[in-house]
């Protein structure tokens, strides 16, 4: 009886811990300052506050990706077109929440001597093909009034860009902060060409949740939306916006007086500039408009053979009903 007592107990006790595991909702996050500042609730124990138990797992950005195609992870903080290609590989998302969108940080960074976009054509440029600083240097292009065809790409990691920015094989790379800001440090002459400044709104960060997580647990992913916005108000206030900087610069190993420079660089998104940014339109600044030219960009460019129609990832209720 004893004994059939204690296997009870143990039983009991699993089944406990393994609900535990269940429940524990995971978010893979990484390096661009508008993941990153997530960071913030993390220190704050703002999930645990509001009943959560939320992992934060750390990545360098594609692997973060693949963690969430992989199912190891319940969402990922992700450019809006990325989750477009990653739903055409078969591991849809629901968009449950509007970061930021990129005002700078991203960039196309010239090598000593190459003083504009112009001044790429036929020569080299390093870049991940296929991701957003691809997209990013189509539309330099396009500014300039040259096309994909008058330059030569380099397929380069973008951890990578400052090395080969600085061995010379390139005239060119595109890159997002902290790596672009390492690339115009490493590299003296090197210059700023193009921005996401001068796109604004062609790059969308949002967190993108798998089906089966968003429908398990509605609820927690309307607080943790909330959440996020609340970890921005603490960065835009200018009472605790130091203390936000200290945490994010910590986690990425950056001094804070330098990572304080660039934290302009991405438009964060308040709870009324993110409810503007549902608003249906063909415009960058409308989430919809800025995803259809993602869906585009990845037609044009084979990554995947049918749109996938950017308003299906879209969940603007859990937006629009924040206070």
């Amino acid at each position: 009886m004893k004994l059939k007592k204690l296997v009870t107990i143990a039983l009991v006790s699993m089944a406990a811990l393994a609900g535990t595991r269940a429940d524990t909702i995971k978010i893979a996050y990484s390096d661009w300052p508008g993941y990153t500042v997530l960071e913030v609730a993390k220190q704050k124990g703002w999930f645990k506050d509001a009943g959560l138990d939320v992992d934060l797992v750390w990545f360098e950005y594609s692997p973060s990706i693949d963690a969430f195609s992989a199912g190891k992870v319940d969402a990922v903080t992700i450019v809006a077109g990325d989750a477009l290609v990653t739903g055409a590989s078969g591991s849809k998302s629901k968009i449950v929440c509007l970061i930021d969108y990129s005002e700078g940080s991203d960039m196309i960074v010239g090598a000593p001597g190459v003083d504009s976009i112009k001044d790429l054509k036929g020569k080299k440029v390093g870049v991940e093909l296929t991701l957003v600083e691809h997209e990013l240097l189509l539309q330099a292009l396009k500014v300039n009034g040259l096309s994909q065809s008058d330059v030569t790409l380099v397929g380069t990691s973008t951890d990578k860009t400052p090395q080969t920015l600085a061995s010379g094989q390139v005239a060119a790379i595109g890159a997002w902060y902290p790596i672009s800001g390492q690339a115009l440090k490493q590299v003296p002459g090197s210059k700023k060409l193009f921005t996401s400044a001068d796109a604004k709104g062609l790059i969308f960060d949002v967190i993108a949740v798998s089906p089966t997580s968003y429908a398990a647990h509605k609820e927690a992913w309307a607080k943790i939306t909330a959440i996020y916005y609340k970890c921005v108000d603490y960065l835009m206030d200018p009472k605790t916006k130091d203390d936000a900087i200290k945490i994010m610069a910590a986690k990425v190993g950056a001094d804070p007086s330098e990572y304080a420079k660039n934290v302009p660089g991405t438009h964060f998104l308040t709870v009324p500039e993110a409810k503007a940014c549902l608003k249906k339109s063909d415009d960058m600044l409308s989430i919809y408009g800025s995803m259809k030219l993602s869906d585009k960009f990845n037609l044009d460019n084979a990554v995947y053979k049918e749109s996938q129609k950017p308003e299906s990832y879209l969940v603007p209720k859990i937006i629009m009903d924040l206070k």
